[in-house]
């Protein structure tokens, strides 16, 4: 069970923002999510000149979990320096919704990381798009058998 505490999550955030790749915007943000088994794994926004190739903090450190074998995630902390921390964009909303949808988001000023904001993830995206997995058809990261 995950025994990491809300300040040590947006801390792991704030470490992750370091690694932001922001030349166009220099608006770096770093998440961290915690999975059950208390494991935290990072991720930070990287920009393109082609603004639509731009991947966020928070589907970095989600895309990281995932591809390492992570399924069952408690909560996600998103740093960044603006006011009242930043929210979680239209994308990783969904990508929230259909993966991590139990998971506790956690957003913080860089500047101060101690006032921080909670939401759910259906507060963030109260009618999600999600399809429901057909039986005996692959689940979303689930491992494909077989040649």
């Amino acid at each position: 069970m995950a025994k990491l505490n809300k300040l040590a999550l947006v801390r792991a955030a704030a470490r992750a923002r370091r690694g932001a790749v922001a030349p166009y915007s220099r608006f770096q943000v770093g998440a961290a999510l915690l999975t059950r088994s208390g494991q935290v794994i990072t991720g930070a926004n990287v920009e393109s000149a082609s603004y639509g190739l731009t991947c966020c903090a928070e589907r970095v450190a989600l895309f990281n979990a995932l591809t390492a074998g992570q399924r069952d995630f408690v909560a996600v902390a998103v740093v960044a320096r603006t006011a009242g921390g930043p929210m979680p964009c239209g994308a990783c909303r969904q990508l929230l919704a259909e993966y991590a949808p139990r998971a506790a988001v956690w957003v913080a000023d860089s500047r101060s990381l101690g006032a921080v904001r909670a939401f759910t993830v259906k507060e963030l995206l109260p009618a999600a798009f999600v399809l429901t997995p057909k039986r005996n058809a692959r689940r979303p990261g689930s491992a494909r058998r077989g040649g």
